[in-house]
């Protein structure tokens, strides 16, 4: 679907400058973040409203692999965090609508959300686009989502070898809802009931935060003790929040395993804090559903639903991906609107030269 600059001159001269000032005024932050007179890109300039679940590490390092596409490929990105907050998120994307922007790239809260927004997004002939998190649509113009069943699995599958097969886990989980949190689940549901020897003590949310995770582990804690052998979080910062309760309480040898591969969870990886994670790249990530949206805007061929397949990150290969996610991140930055483009079309978006990894 192409949205003509005739299209959108007529939306904004109807709106004008309330729109925009309504916009800034409901939560949002940055609403120029992202955006600015790139060289690199294709076609006309377009603008692309993204609203995100919230401003987690994970989103956090997605935003700055958005900036670099954005800044590369002539795209204006209007930002904003929805802070957990569905009626938040609606408001951010009515808003998207009003402005009258090309097109809304949606971080969502929760999978059942925003149905009356998708189909007022669809009357403006405005895509939308989710990405990282799924929403239940059939109107969406694409999706840009990980396989989260498949890496809930690989998490799981880590912690009961870890384990010898046998043991007693906690599992942190993400806010109830999200698709997140309901295929990563999954995923490692399907794998201990393969295990029946690794026994459930407790699952709760966290809601991806590492505070949150902190205090539900200090809780887990006085209520199990030393029967806690393993902590699946169902991404890296809850893991972090287990690991450092356990510190604080003095509880050594409790296995852990992550999901995202974030900085922390990786030098987690390499110091033998966790046994693992899933390299979830949000920079790239992220960044390729900025990608879809822009292009989809510009009526350009691409694939609109692409799987981000993760890949697993142990001891052996945490070194390599620590220079793209730290280390060398600034060069990564530098080459990553390429590297997109051409992941799109070779079909594997997680692809970031990791060894053993294939572009297809």
């Amino acid at each position: 679907m192409k949205i003509t600059r005739a299209r959108k001159m007529l939306q904004m001269a109807g709106l004008g400058a309330a729109a925009a000032l309504a916009l800034a005024g409901c939560g949002a932050g940055d609403t120029s973040a992202g955006g600015g007179g790139g060289t690199g890109g294709s076609g006309d300039r377009v603008t692309i409203g993204v609203t995100v679940y919230d401003m987690s590490s994970f989103v956090t390092q997605g935003k700055e692999g958005m900036e670099a596409y954005a800044k590369a490929n002539d795209i204006e990105m209007l930002w904003n965090s929805a802070n957990l907050d569905v009626a938040t998120q609606a408001n951010q994307v009515d808003q998207y609508i009003n402005q009258g922007v090309d097109a809304i790239l949606v971080n969502p809260v929760q999978a059942d959300s925003l149905q009356p927004q998708i189909a007022a997004a669809e009357e403006a002939g405005i895509p939308v686009i989710d990405v990282n998190s799924a929403l239940k649509s059939d109107k969406l113009a694409g999706s840009v989502q990980p396989d989260d069943v498949a890496a809930g699995e690989q998490e799981a599958r880590m912690m009961v070898e870890a384990l010898g097969g046998k043991g007693n886990v906690v599992i942190l989980e993400g806010p109830i809802g999200g698709s997140g949190q309901i295929d990563r689940g999954a995923g490692i549901d399907k794998v201990l009931k393969e295990n029946p020897d690794i026994k459930v003590l407790a699952k709760d949310t966290a809601n991806w935060k590492r505070d949150e995770a902190v205090n539900k582990m200090k809780n887990w804690i006085s209520a199990f003790g030393s029967d806690i052998d393993g902590v699946i979080a169902q991404n890296d910062d809850m893991g972090l929040g287990a690991l450092q309760a356990l510190n604080e309480a003095g509880v050594k040898g409790v296995k852990i395993v992550g999901i995202d591969g974030i900085e922390d969870g990786l030098k987690a990886v390499k110091s033998g804090d966790f046994i693992g994670t899933s390299l979830q790249h949000g920079t790239v990530e992220m960044a390729t559903g900025l990608a879809v949206a822009a292009k989809i805007a510009r009526g350009e061929t691409v694939e609109a639903t692409p799987k981000y397949i993760m890949p697993a990150i142990t001891k052996e290969n945490v070194d390599a991906a620590m220079k793209n996610v730290v280390t060398d991140r600034e060069a990564f930055l530098e080459q990553l609107p390429q590297m997109i483009d051409e992941n799109l079309k070779n079909g594997n978006i997680a692809y970031e030269g990791l060894p053993g990894q294939k572009q297809q």
